[in-house]
């Protein structure tokens, strides 16, 4: 477990780029793995793009609906491809809850998958949002229009690569990735 004066100083130890729209938040993961603190993960929510879909992951990073991605793992790392997580209720690509109820619809598909490091929505086929998502890995055409970009990487990006270490072409884990906390930065 990650103490308070690690997350602090991590928090503070990022010069994050601006804001895309001043209506974006920057949420975050700190991330273990194998049972050691892997560091920080720092994303941009496209709220001025897919108001809907951003509020849905910034409160799962706080918590502050009674679902949270903390202590949830990373079930599917695919390298050269995507990282898979937030099955909040099965852990293992199953399952999962949005705070809107079990899934949602597919806000829009004005962000195309065109390259690494973008955050979208991993879901079962049209209007099955709920708590999983993806990060992609290299430009993703084939997922444009089915699945929703609500975001993407701006710090971290050392994290993401020892994340892509555990994974193999079958999308297994060598190590536990958990996301052991996350929350919003101000």
């Amino acid at each position: 477990v990650l103490s308070e004066s690690w997350a602090s100083k991590a928090m503070s130890a990022y010069d994050l780029p601006p804001k895309t729209s001043a209506e974006n938040v920057h949420v975050y993961f700190d991330m273990t793995i194998g049972n050691q603190a892997a560091g920080r993960v720092v994303f941009e929510l496209f709220s001025h793009l897919v108001p809907k879909t951003a509020q849905n992951f910034r409160s799962l990073c706080t918590g502050d609906q009674n679902l949270t991605y903390k202590g949830s793992l990373l079930h599917r790392v695919v390298p050269g491809f995507i990282i898979q997580g937030g099955d909040i209720t099965h852990g293992d690509g199953r399952g999962g809850e949005s705070i809107y109820g079990p899934t949602f619809e597919d806000e829009n598909f004005r962000m195309k998958h065109d390259s690494p490091y973008l955050l979208s929505m991993a879901n079962c086929g049209p209007n099955t949002n709920g708590s999983q998502f993806f990060i992609t890995l290299t430009k993703a055409w084939w997922l444009d229009n089915k699945h929703v970009v609500f975001g993407k990487v701006v710090a971290g990006f050392d994290v993401v690569e020892k994340v892509v270490k555990q994974g193999n072409e079958q999308g297994m884990l060598r190590s536990e990735c958990i996301i052991s906390d996350s929350g919003e930065l101000f």
